[in-house]
């Protein structure tokens, strides 16, 4: 199954430049009562706003790393705070990451120590988020007190990454939404948001079985519509509608990014035992799902040959399509499905961490 500004400047002009440069020549650049964000033509000559708007509201970034995501104020306050916080529209609480009033600040749980204030400059209020992982991807606030006039920016975190389906062993149709994001979780992922499903369609995922998603929602992906996949329907995100999140089963759509390891094949055949203790052998473990998967998406990887993974399933991952190795036009991961696993006929995939 596969996966998957130039601009002219005419001599006529010089004069309507030179009349310009007179109008503003009595205003300077220093002056923080005039100010005008080109980006947005928004006239902030009334000191009515604190915080600049950001150039960028969507900042990309992948697991692992390290991200900044930019507050900057325009003036700042004698006296006034800033806080941070994480914007999850499953839950009506703030989740605030940390406060700060310039000179002191406090941390709080929600990214386990691994947020600060970067502090640049004297209007920096920008937050650094180290060792990013994947339930950091989200919606954040920057928000300015002081009393008098309250001001806020939201900033997106996306993570780079990659969008595979998962059914359980037992096969099609198994899990309700604990059991999905379980599941996901177990494979090295988190499940997948619409917005990244929705991108993984783009990308050319093309998938007849409805999974969850993070929002509670239940969907699939259609790039050729047939029977009984879409029927006559355009391509597009298939939808279920609202669905019983402790009842109802179907299987999942997770979401994994970049490794903080590498995945590496051991030749066969031997079975899952054998297979765990060559990977163990190797100080490694086996291969998760999830790993293979960012393997193949962010490092290439490429290997004819189905191995052993620790949900019991035999997988292997084709970056350069070819006749005798998997049979489909496109790059993805094939699978075998979940072999008996007494069976002698397959190779490992093992992860090691960096």
């Amino acid at each position: 199954v596969s996966q998957t500004d130039h601009r002219l400047f005419y001599p006529k002009m010089k004069g309507i430049v030179l009349l310009l440069l007179l109008l503003f020549s009595s205003v300077s650049i220093e002056d923080p009562a005039v100010y005008r964000n080109a980006d947005r033509n928004q006239d902030h000559s009334h000191g009515s706003h604190y915080l600049l708007d950001p150039i960028h509201n969507v900042i990309q970034s992948t697991r692992g790393a390290n991200v900044t995501l930019p507050c900057i104020m325009r003036l700042r306050p004698r006296s006034y705070k800033v806080k941070w916080s994480k914007i999850n529209p499953l839950d009506p609480m703030e989740n605030l990451i940390i406060i700060t009033n310039g000179k002191y600040h406090k941390n709080y749980d929600k990214l386990k120590g691994r947020a600060r204030m970067r502090r640049s400059h004297r209007l920096d209020a920008s937050l650094i988020i180290t060792n990013v992982t994947l339930e950091d991807e989200g919606r954040y606030k920057c928000e300015l007190v002081n009393g008098l006039e309250d001001q806020s920016l939201t900033l997106s975190l996306q993570l780079e990454g990659v969008v595979f389906p998962y059914q359980s062993r037992e096969g099609r149709y198994h899990f309700n939404y604990i059991e999905a994001r379980q599941a996901c979780e177990e494979q090295d992922g988190r499940l997948a948001t619409y917005a990244q499903l929705y991108q993984a369609w783009t990308d050319g995922l093309d998938w007849c079985n409805a999974g969850w998603l993070l929002e509670g929602g239940v969907h699939y992906p259609v790039i050729v519509p047939r029977h009984p996949c879409g029927g006559d329907f355009p391509p597009g995100i298939r939808s279920y509608g609202p669905k019983d999140q402790l009842k109802d089963k179907f299987d999942a759509f997770c979401f994994t990014s970049a490794l903080n390891g590498r995945v590496f094949f051991i030749q066969g055949p031997m079975n899952y035992t054998e297979a765990l203790d060559t990977c163990l052998a190797r100080k490694a473990q086996m291969a998760k799902v999830g790993h293979l998967y960012a393997a193949w998406r962010f490092f290439g990887l490429d290997h004819c040959d189905g191995g052993w993974l620790v949900d019991g399933s035999v997988r292997f991952p084709i970056t350069d399509p070819r006749e005798r190795c998997g049979g489909l036009p496109d790059p993805g991961v094939r699978s075998f499905g979940f072999p008996r696993q007494k069976e002698r006929l397959y190779g490992v995939y093992c992860y090691a961490p960096f």
